[in-house]
């Protein structure tokens, strides 16, 4: 497993939060972002490939580990000529995305950070939050308040 998170220092925790937001980002959203930067060239060193890796769950969230089943991933990696490295793992087989995915985070380790930040990752997170918050509100608006009916006692 990874390190536990208060032994990560602040920039792996900058990074495993951008990584965790491409990985789970819209792949429109993410090529339509990208496409408004002037991309580096890149070489691979692993092309795009498709896997699958073991789901583990656990019970309330405390129980005992247990294997709940596989899921496709695509993962690749590459370098810029700069000599930045990136990674991209992506749920499910869309190479073009685990490509974009890397690509971002090999850039932000560099001099453009703070426009790949701003031109890439706010938008994705803009995104997911407005998801969430429209599933929340969704899943709101089924809710069953018992606490305001009123007993016919006397």
């Amino acid at each position: 497993m990874g390190k536990p998170e208060a032994v990560l220092t602040p920039e792996q925790k900058a990074r495993k939060a951008w990584m965790g937001l491409l990985a789970k980002s819209d792949a429109a959203l993410l090529a339509k972002c990208l496409g408004a930067l002037d991309l580096p060239e890149f070489d691979w060193l692993r092309r795009p490939e498709v896997g699958g890796v073991m789901v583990r769950g656990r019970m309330g969230g405390t129980g005992a580990p247990f294997n709940l089943g596989e899921m496709t991933v695509t993962r690749c990696s590459l370098r810029l000529a700069t000599g930045e490295v990136g990674h991209g793992y992506v749920q499910g087989r869309d190479k073009r995305q685990a490509e974009q995915a890397a690509l971002v985070d090999a850039l932000m380790q560099g001099p453009r950070a703070e426009e790949v930040r701003d031109a890439v990752l706010a938008p994705l997170e803009a995104a997911q939050v407005a998801t969430r918050t429209a599933r929340a509100a969704k899943a709101a608006a089924t809710k069953v308040d018992f606490f305001t009916m009123v007993r016919g006692e006397d």
